[in-house]
């Protein structure tokens, strides 16, 4: 079937406000008159596979939820709910794109549509990215505790050996293993340098707690959304705590469930 023969047989199916045309590189693009929140118009394509065909967002949708975003990275809370979606609509979700596969030609116009529905619902996260902005990290790290149902303590309190009192971000409790977790967040290259002395003076102060305290240590968690850390900034705190990254959450967990 060529791409005109195509357009017909999904048409067929679709009320006239859907209009369907040759892709740039492949297959059909059907322009929809659903619309993302700013108003740019929600596009779904359809790609021959053989005997069936596959319908896809090619992305566009994750990709105008990214572009609404100071950060390069969607939150655990956020990617979950897109998932959700996806999940809700029976729709794949590979590669960042919304994904239909092995469709039967009379199921195309339905799948578009699911598609194209998909991709509106997946836009409306905007709204948790809007309600983020005023969302600290340390709000992001407990809210993601709470949904790994890691036992923690907020900004806890631990004397030093030099008789200070420090605030610790979050200990956590997992199996023999308690960590203190010490968040390193700032969008200021500025301030980066004095952030991170602070956390070495906080170990260095702490360090003693490791000797009464089986099972004890540190992680300094930095929250790299923002492009503002340099090698010397980790390598500062590496020697008195385990380094994390927020951008690698998989990996964080490892680290304060495992001994």
């Amino acid at each position: 079937m060529n791409d005109n023969e195509l357009c017909a047989a999904i048409g067929r199916s679709l009320p006239p406000l859907f209009n369907c045309s040759p892709a740039p590189q492949e297959g059909v693009r059907v322009r929809t008159p659903i619309l993302y929140p700013d108003g740019d118009v929600v596009d779904v394509f359809v790609l021959e596979r053989g005997e069936t065909y596959t319908v896809t967002d090619f992305g566009d949708a994750l990709g105008w939820l990214g572009l609404q975003s100071v950060s390069r990275r969607r939150s655990p809370r956020q990617e979950a709910l897109a998932r959700d979606v996806c999940q809700t609509l029976r729709i794949e979700l590979v590669q960042d794109q919304l994904v239909l596969r092995q469709v039967p030609r009379e199921g195309l116009a339905e799948s578009v549509l699911r598609v194209a529905q998909a991709a509106v619902r997946v836009s409306d996260l905007w709204f948790t990215l809007r309600s983020q902005s005023l969302q600290t990290t340390a709000d992001e790290v407990d809210e993601w505790l709470r949904e790994k149902q890691i036992p923690y303590d907020r900004a806890v309190q631990r004397q030093g050996r030099s008789t200070r009192t420090w605030t610790v971000d979050f200990e956590t409790y997992a199996d023999q293993r308690t960590a203190l977790v010490f968040l390193l967040s700032t969008g200021t290259r500025g301030a980066v340098h004095r952030l991170a002395e602070h956390i070495l003076a906080c170990c260095v102060d702490l360090n003693h707690l490791k000797t009464t305290q089986q099972g004890l240590y540190f992680v300094s968690l930095f929250d790299d959304t923002e492009d503002v850390w340099r090698a010397e900034d980790f390598g500062l705190v590496s020697e008195y705590s385990e380094i994390a990254r927020w951008s690698r959450p998989d990996e964080f967990e490892q680290l304060i469930r495992t001994a």
